[in-house]
């Protein structure tokens, strides 16, 4: 029996199937639209949102996993008997870890059973650490030696994604580097890249298709020559594109795990519709 648990949250976009077989604990980030509160990805799903955000009138915002949740979180494992190591977006782009650092200084004595692991990433970058760090501990590693794991294991992955537009992330304050981009013409997709723990600009290119090959030629790039190579897509409202992309990448790394995976309406509020990207993981 393990002697932890994982707990990440729910930009990490790990596939529910594979959160329950690695008992892994998302924790859900928080939409907030037309003075209602959403839990990410349990109270509104990503199809719903979508189709609500064409009408809208008014933009929804964003909030992080607030304290309260994390302690019920964190004192619901340490109940069980159980340590928790908490692995979660990268705080250059949310205040989560902020929330999870102050639940467990709430816990008193009982959160010296708490550990947490800033991520760097986002999306299936940060799901793949998630993973990475639960397979560990099924076969045996320490809690201190996967939480040494998912600490360093955005060296060895990543996140690239094309947006239809900026106007979701500079209207966020996510943009990064990318704020150079602003202005630029209109057919131009920009091409991100989550970096040093923030959302850098990579380039510009001229249409949808060529940023979806620019993608895929940067993911490749990073794992020429790599070992056991995990990629996932990520969408917003763009299934079609992402599925091809994500066929296509399958074919040219031959991954040992490839995985189709949605942005979840709290990201989306920020990349917008139409984003397409991959995230990858190498040993």
């Amino acid at each position: 029996m393990p002697k932890f648990a994982i707990v990440t949250d729910s930009t990490s976009y790990i596939p529910t199937d594979l959160a329950q077989k690695h008992g892994i604990t998302i924790t859900p980030q928080v939409l907030i639209w037309e003075e209602r509160t959403y839990r990410d990805g349990v109270d509104i799903q990503p199809a719903e949102f979508y189709a609500r955000l064409k009408t809208a009138k008014v933009m929804p915002s964003t909030s992080q996993v607030s304290p309260a949740t994390m302690q019920e979180v964190f004192e619901g494992i340490v109940n069980k008997g159980l340590s928790a190591l908490g692995v979660f977006i990268s705080s250059k782009l949310s205040g989560t870890l902020q929330s999870a650092i102050q639940a467990k200084d709430m816990m008193g004595s009982a959160g010296e059973k708490v550990t947490l692991v800033d991520s760097q990433s986002t999306a299936m970058g940060l799901g793949f650490h998630a993973l990475a760090a639960a397979r560990a501990m099924e076969a045996g590693a320490s809690l201190e030696d996967c939480a040494a794991l998912a600490a360093r294991a955005h060296e060895r992955s990543g996140v690239y994604f094309a947006v239809d537009t900026l106007e979701f992330l500079h209207r966020g304050g996510r943009i990064g580097s990318a704020q150079r981009f602003i202005g630029s013409a209109l057919n131009l997709k920009p091409i991100l890249a989550v970096t040093g723990g923030k959302v850098e600009g990579i380039e510009r290119i001229r249409t949808k298709g060529k940023a979806h090959d620019r993608v895929l030629e940067l993911v490749a790039e990073q794992v020429n020559g790599k070992s056991n190579i995990r990629i996932a897509t990520l969408h917003a409202n763009a299934a079609d594109d992402a599925k091809k992309l994500l066929d296509r990448a399958a074919a040219e790394v031959s991954p040992v795990e490839s995985l189709f995976t949605e942005v979840s309406p709290v990201v989306g509020t920020h990349a917008g519709p139409g984003t397409v990207g991959l995230a990858y993981m190498f040993d």
